[in-house]
């Protein structure tokens, strides 16, 4: 199950919902084949994003019982709080000024965001 709610859209993800949705994923540890599946990529899109994630310490790669576990750093937990917290000051700002001409994430990226905290 995806922990950031279901897309009802067909719209495309950014790279930085994906990256905080893997970092969700990794919260605790998990398998690469688990952040794949749950986080809905291919093989190759997942190595560049932990590839990426590892290099500026989003990430970390843990090994356990001989199996290679990611799980999110300080740093990563940070982006994560972070990204909510600019997502909701996006959409409490577009809710107490109307359309103000600023395009925001759309209403299940919000929901989804509110959930983390």
């Amino acid at each position: 199950m995806n922990p950031w709610g279901s897309n009802p859209s067909a719209k495309r993800r950014d790279k930085l919902y994906i990256i905080a949705e893997i970092l969700e994923i990794s919260r605790e540890g998990s398998l690469k084949t688990q952040i794949m599946y749950r986080a809905n990529l291919s093989f190759t899109q997942l190595n560049d994003y932990l590839q990426f994630m590892l290099k500026i310490s989003l990430l970390q790669k843990v090994p356990v019982g001989g199996k290679d576990t990611y799980r999110a750093t300080n740093k990563g937990l940070d982006f994560m709080q972070r990204y909510n917290e600019i997502t909701e000051l996006i959409k409490s700002d577009e809710e107490s000024n109307g359309k103000n001409g600023i395009k925001i994430p759309p209403q299940h990226l919000l929901k989804r965001s509110q959930n983390m905290t």
